[in-house]
């Protein structure tokens, strides 16, 4: 009863609230509400104060999500030159998670100091050279049936080539893989229906296998390359040794997306360059941006996935640099690789979700194009088709085409919902087109709607957007300027993300989220229920990359240093508020192999390492056995100490590493 009450006495106020805030919109700006004896207390004097209009008071309602609530959805979005990945709520926008990925980060510990999680970094070392930036581009969470399960996220590093495995049992990177013979990719990652193979496909074409060739044989000897890496799902690792790619010609291929349903084992990545420009405007020549401009179509790439599996499986391919690739004429041979004309410069291919089309924007073209995959396949059944100078039967455009759709400057990315509509980011109008789909009618495709974004929108996401069963619901905008939106803080701003309704008929904006990590590119909004993340690891000794328990697991009682000559082993425990052993001695010239479990199993109860002038620093989450290594090459007296705020006496959780001359 005392609830009931209570929130009539809430609608009572917000009604109160939204008549007052009804009557100012239709009269001049009123002066704000004096609160010189304190803050304003009632929702109405908030309104008031703060010039709310009853769509700020709505916008306000729909994303507020109070403390001990959770969201409703979690977006997975690249954290671009961070090299990390980001997690945010949907509808509050709050950052939940920044997940370490391709570059160092202190506060989890990862690849510092001789960790463990050094040697997944160190993974993606390129040819002996250690690196440790990324730029993150597309993340992809782990599909089975074409629908998010919660499982997986992967996501790549454009800058050089690489692809991230993430557990979502404890968000967590366990593996990064190397293509060893792309430079850099872009139209990477994403998943076939069931998590088969993460598509990767490269970016810039370059020699195979990082051979030089001067840039006049650019025709004869650069190529592209769309790699499907195996994933096996029981392990949570991408297997290597049962990846393959496909030669592909040199123009710069970009972003791709795998067929469902009716169009399950395909895939279509767009193109652009197929001018083969190579730039040289210091030479003279046209630069890129107008070079790799100057036809009116480009290609989509088109290829049968499941058939190249069988090839290689036939021992069809040719090893480059220890990864099967099967060669273009093998590709054409085995009808796997085919080409479509597309409007030039385009920047997604997206498939619908019932599979049966593809859907294209050319950022130099007002439309979206979409493309029949029915008609794709006849099309190829017919051989309706000429060859490329590569070989590569090129399908008759009008052959495959469905429909096309006038939206506006600059389409680039299209997102889908659960009501027959699509929505396009359109870069140079800062606009979200929504637009119908029209099934089989090609008259049935017409723009609905545009919606003014600030400012600038590169890609864009919607509420499970990308598989068979949109939610609808949210669709956010990731708009690569915010110039005014938020308060300066120097030349480098910030990124800025907005939230889109789009439950009703009529899309509004509900909030804007600066982003001062990196630059989202692409992002993934799952449903927050999909995702089973543990609270603590399964049990004392745990070892996260492994996801397994740890051989060096040291309980309560058996805590010991031991040394075997100058290999010195630690195998300590931490509970608030202390380290066993808290002494640790030993000699300059030492190899020391150090253990940590902590043996907490209360929810939050995360202890940290840092061992001052020794690049070590440990997240150790409860559960968690960590190990890291050093050389101990100076002699002196050094602390350890637990960084993260455990209880009450969390100053005393310290330790000494004492090393003798």
């Amino acid at each position: 009863m005392k609830r009931l009450v209570y929130l009539s006495l809430i609608l009572l106020l917000l009604a109160a609230t939204f008549a007052a805030c009804g009557r100012r919109r239709a009269e001049p700006t009123p002066e704000p509400v004096s609160v010189e004896a304190g803050l304003p207390t009632s929702a109405m004097e908030i309104a008031n104060a703060r010039g709310l209009t009853p769509e700020d008071i709505n916008a306000a309602l729909k994303t507020y999500v109070p403390s001990g609530k959770w969201d409703d959805y979690l977006m997975f979005t690249s954290g671009g030159h961070s090299g990390q990945l980001i997690v945010i709520g949907i509808p509050s926008m709050r950052i939940l998670k920044n997940i370490a990925v391709f570059t160092p980060e202190s506060w989890q510990g990862y690849g510092i100091g001789g960790s463990e999680s050094e040697a997944i970094l160190n993974a993606g070392n390129v040819r002996g050279r250690t690196i440790r930036y990324g730029d993150t581009h597309h993340p992809a969470l782990s599909e089975t049936g074409g629908d998010y399960d919660g499982q997986f996220v992967f996501i790549n590093d454009k800058a050089n080539a690489r692809i991230a495995v993430v557990d979502l049992r404890d968000f967590e990177t366990k593996q990064i893989v190397k293509d060893p013979n792309l430079i850099s990719n872009h139209g990477s990652t994403f998943v076939t229906p069931n998590t088969e193979y993460v598509v990767q496909g490269s970016q810039y074409a370059t020699p195979l296998g990082w051979e030089y060739a001067p840039i006049e044989e650019y025709k004869e000897k650069y190529r592209g390359l769309i790699t499907l890496w195996k994933f096996d799902r029981e392990k949570g690792r991408i297997d290597v040794e049962n990846s393959f790619s496909i030669e592909v010609p040199p123009y710069w291929q970009d972003l791709c997306d795998a067929g469902k349903l009716e169009s399950e084992g395909w895939a279509f990545c767009n193109s652009f360059n197929s001018e083969m420009a190579t730039g040289g405007i210091e030479e003279g020549n046209p630069p890129f941006e107008a070079g790799a401009s100057q036809r009116d179509t480009d290609y989509l790439h088109i290829f049968n996935w499941r058939k190249a599996a069988e090839v290689v499986a036939a021992g069809k391919a040719e090893v480059i640099n220890g990864m099967q690739v099967i060669r273009m004429p093998t590709a054409v041979e085995e009808g796997i690789l085919y080409l479509a004309p597309e409007p030039k410069s385009p920047h997604g291919a997206d498939v619908t979700p019932d599979g049966k089309y593809i859907v294209v924007s050319g950022k130099l073209d007002p439309h979206v194009t979409v493309y029949s995959f029915a008609k794709i396949q006849q099309a190829i059944a017919d051989q309706n088709w000429e060859l490329d100078e590569f070989g590569i039967p090129v399908l008759d455009y009008d052959a495959v085409r469905h429909a096309q759709v006038e939206l506006g400057l600059g389409p680039l990315h299209t997102v889908y919902d659960d009501k027959g509509f699509a929505y396009t980011s359109l870069f140079l109008d800062s606009a979200v087109a929504k637009w119908k789909l029209g099934g089989e009618d090609p008259e049935a495709y017409q723009l609905v709607e545009k919606l003014p974004v600030q400012y600038n929108i590169g890609h864009i996401t919607a509420a499970e957007g990308d598989t068979v069963s949109p939610d609808g619901l949210y669709v956010v905008a990731l708009n690569k300027w915010a110039v005014d939106r938020f308060a300066p803080v120097g030349p480098l701003l910030p990124q800025n993300e907005q939230l889109i309704d789009i439950s009703g008929d009529a899309m509004k904006v509900i909030y804007d989220m600066p982003m001062g990590i990196g630059e989202p590119h692409y992002a993934q909004i799952i449903k927050a229920d999909k995702i089973q993340a543990w609270n603590t690891y399964p049990e004392v000794g745990w070892d996260p990359v492994a996801q397994a328990p740890s051989e060096f697991a040291t309980k309560p009682g058996e805590e010991r240093i031991e040394r075997n000559g100058n290999q010195v082993e630690v195998f300590m425990t931490a509970v608030r508020s202390h380290f066993t052993p808290e002494r640790v001695m030993v000699k300059k010239g030492d190899h020391v192999i150090w253990h940590i479990t902590n043996i907490e199993t209360a929810h939050d109860a995360t202890h940290g390492f840092q061992l001052g002038g020794h690049n070590v620093s440990l997240s150790l989450e409860p559960g968690e056995t960590a190990t890291f290594e050093l050389d101990v090459d100076q002699d002196g007296t050094f602390t350890f100490y637990c960084t993260e705020f455990c209880s009450a006496l969390h100053l005393e959780m310290a330790g000494y590493l004492l090393v003798e001359p």
